[in-house]
């Protein structure tokens, strides 16, 4: 008996199990730094990672632009006579690929899964039928979902948003959708349900009433939440920050904003963020900067691992690469406590000019590597305890004396300013930071794997 799943018909015959081969490996199909099983502190490198593969691209893409027609011609949709045919081999394919590059947990939309019907009834029994495969095919791999959404954003309905769209009727169609898919995410077992207000948001203030439309988003997320704990949901919500892009401006703008908006309608105590590297750099932050603040909060929950191109200012949604950035972000995960019900979610895709099926492997192996390397980075940054220990240094002067005061809140500012005026001026303040030395030991550890 093999050791990875295979359907009725398998759909990339010459890939077997990608197994970990070490850093000098010249075979592209294995790992050279993941090594699953490897203990990395108290715990194996799969359950610090928690690597999720996401459906959408890496089953649905093809491809395709604003400027060309699809370019990758995938067996699972080439042949199928229907929609629902194309879904069931898509499925399949799903999973023998999931249990081939030996990942625990998977994400997905509605959508993605199954088509939409003539009808919101129908739409639902398209999704449920896909659910019940979706259910046979997770026993069969072990391969849980680690979170579940709906697509609200690409049917033309959606042009003017979903739950802050001014037409109540639409706003309606999307709790249909939400309903339904949350079912479905119970139903398999998510850990999670995701938001992304892909065109929540405005192009224009013109024709915009925004403090309606921030009531209605938070309006519509209470309703969701309390539906699905009424259903029996325990998991985690999950906001995904964007600037923009489809819209001009979002509301779910950045780490900060999503934070302020949900203390502001009291959705703090249920609801997290899902922290994208590329919504980041869209922003104007480092991917890390959208952590630390998430981390910071108590807000950090889960991530969407990909990269942008600096080069270019939209979502290019490419597979990450850059060890220094999977060091930096591990390391603010791991100071967080690492995850708990949410992972490292691969929303990336390959390349238009991509079209071999070993490619959607290569891709996968290159940032499942690139975070292996990061946490193995991460721990020794922490175990050896340098970097820590200039960062305590640092602010050494706020654990004692009047700076202690002022730190736990117990100065006024007569008395603080009264502390500088006696201090004076002289060479306060004139304390390096180190930051060249503390990037170089980044470096040595980057390098000293």
């Amino acid at each position: 008996m093999s050791d990875y799943y295979v359907g009725k018909k398998e759909y990339f015959p010459k890939i077997g199990k990608i197994k970990y081969e070490g850093p000098k490996s010249a075979n592209p199909l294995a790992f050279k730094y993941y090594n699953a099983e490897k203990k990395v502190g108290k715990k194996m490198m799969k359950d610090h990672l928690r690597f999720a593969v996401a459906y959408w691209h890496s089953f649905c893409a093809d491809g395709s632009d604003p400027f060309g027609a699809a370019t990758q011609l995938r067996p699972w949709t080439a042949n199928a006579r229907k929609p629902m045919e194309a879904a069931t081999n898509k499925i399949e394919a799903a999973f023998e690929f999931f249990s081939k590059l030996g990942v625990n947990f998977y994400c997905f939309h509605d959508r993605d899964m199954a088509p939409e019907g003539a009808t919101p009834a129908e739409s639902e029994k398209n999704l449920f039928t896909m659910v019940r495969k979706a259910k046979r095919l997770q026993r069969a791999t072990k391969v849980k979902l680690l979170w579940g959404t709906a697509n609200l954003f690409t049917h033309p309905r959606y042009m003017n948003g979903a739950a802050t769209n001014p037409d109540f009727g639409v706003v309606a169609l999307a709790a249909t959708q939400v309903k339904a898919a949350i079912d479905a995410t119970i139903e398999l077992g998510g850990l999670g349900y995701t938001f992304w207000g892909g065109r929540e948001g405005y192009m224009s203030l013109l024709n915009t009433d925004l403090q309606k439309e921030k009531d209605h988003l938070a309006r519509f997320l209470i309703m969701a939440r309390d539906y699905a704990r009424k259903q029996g949901f325990k998991g985690v919500f999950y906001i995904e920050p964007k600037p923009m892009e489809p819209t001009k401006h979002q509301y779910d703008y950045d780490t900060e904003t999503v934070i302020g908006f949900l203390r502001h309608y009291g959705l703090a105590k249920d609801f997290r963020l899902n922290i994208e590297a590329n919504h980041a750099e869209l922003a104007g932050h480092d991917f890390v900067h959208e952590l630390e603040t998430a981390a910071a909060a108590g807000f950090l929950g889960s991530v969407d691992a990909n990269r942008g191109d600096a080069m270019n200012g939209w979502d290019t949604d490419q597979f990450p690469i850059s060890y220094y950035e999977t060091a930096l972000a591990m390391y603010a995960i791991l100071k967080a406590g690492g995850f708990t019900a949410g992972g490292l979610n691969f929303d990336s895709k390959i390349r238009r000019n991509s079209v071999d099926p070993a490619d959607l492997f290569i891709a996968h192996i290159g940032g499942m590597d690139a975070f292996a390397v990061g946490l193995e980075v991460a721990h020794r940054i922490i175990s050896d305890g340098k970097i820590p220990a200039l960062v305590k240094k640092r602010y050494a002067s706020f654990k004692k004396d009047d700076g202690a005061k002022f730190d736990r809140g117990q100065m006024t500012l007569t008395q603080l300013a009264a502390i500088g005026t006696k201090a004076g001026y002289g060479k306060t303040g004139l304390t390096s930071g180190k930051q060249e030395y503390l990037e170089n030991i980044l470096n040595q550890y980057l390098l000293g794997l």
